[in-house]
């Protein structure tokens, strides 16, 4: 770490090579499953078993299913469905196996999948799923056309993510640190990301260019409110989905001394009160139709 002439430390911005896949370890997904799935992630869960086309003998791809959320909400949806889950994380997909084998009913297997292409031949699927996946504009684009690849004739793609205007607040908090320090790497890496996580519209026009028809996206706006800049920083939800989700956008490395700074600014200006965090959950469906 170097510094500059006003005394803050500079740091640099991590290079556009692929980023590692998030993995969690056993302790970790168990966490997860504990504190992320039911306060965070079934927000994007619910709106996307909202919009699940029902079927007969349905076959379901769920990429990055992490602990196998919202799999056995798949199941009751898509009665006699084979669910297929892929990860990078061995110990996620274990807690996912044994999820599903709680429901009798259900029929599901879990794959290792580093990266994309998945483990599967083209046309295989009726649906495929995605939440909150932790990519960039070209990791995007790649993963909406391997669910294209996916998918069999008149197959159904389900994407759920945040929206662009989630988190501004982490993002207003930034600018006033590269405003502060005179940091211009941070202040033009942060309205790159504003401008790289999709709108409304953009989200279903990158769905059309992957090959999918008759799509449809529903926004949902809501809040999330944590204690402190402490509390922030240590929930799950912000250790194991936000704060990566940030990194990734950013392009930062390692240091943490912008989001250190964004920390104890929360506890600065949010000291008698909740800090309201904004997420735009977005579902973006799409039918592909050859």
């Amino acid at each position: 770490m170097i510094g500059d002439s006003s005394g803050a430390p500079r740091r640099a911005l991590a290079t556009d090579e692929p980023h590692e896949r998030v993995r969690l370890g056993p302790m970790e997904a168990a966490v997860f499953e504990t504190f992320v799935v039911p306060r965070y992630l079934s927000l994007f869960g619910d709106l996307a078993l909202e919009m699940i086309a029902e079927g007969e003998a349905a076959q379901v791809v769920h990429v990055w299913c992490r602990t196998g959320y919202p799999d056995r909400g798949i199941a009751l949806r898509l009665p006699g469905a084979h669910i297929f889950g892929v990860d990078a994380s061995s110990a996620a997909l274990e807690l996912a196996r044994a999820k599903a084998a709680t429901m009798p009913t259900m029929v599901s297997e879990y794959r290792i999948m580093e990266d994309i292409p998945a483990p599967f031949p083209a046309a295989a699927f009726s649906h495929a799923v995605i939440l909150h996946p932790l990519v960039n504009v070209l990791d995007r684009r790649r993963l909406f056309a391997e669910l294209a690849r996916l998918l069999a004739p008149n197959g159904q793609a389900i994407v759920a993510m945040p929206l662009r205007g989630s988190f501004q607040e982490l993002g207003d908090l930034l600018r006033e640190y590269a405003l502060k320090f005179d940091d211009h790497e941070v202040s033009r890496a942060v309205e790159e990301a504003v401008l790289a996580r999709p709108t409304v519209e953009m989200l279903g026009a990158e769905l059309g260019e992957s090959g999918f028809d008759f799509i449809d996206v529903t926004l949902r706006p809501t809040t999330l409110t944590f204690q402190s800049g402490r509390d922030f920083f240590e929930d799950p939800i912000a250790r194991l989905l936000i704060l990566p989700d940030l990194r990734l956008h950013l392009r930062l490395d390692e240091s943490d001394t912008p989001l250190a700074y964004v920390r104890d600014a929360i506890d600065k200006y949010w000291s008698d009160e909740t800090f309201e965090l904004t997420a735009n959950i977005g579902c973006c469906v799409g039918r592909r139709l050859g």
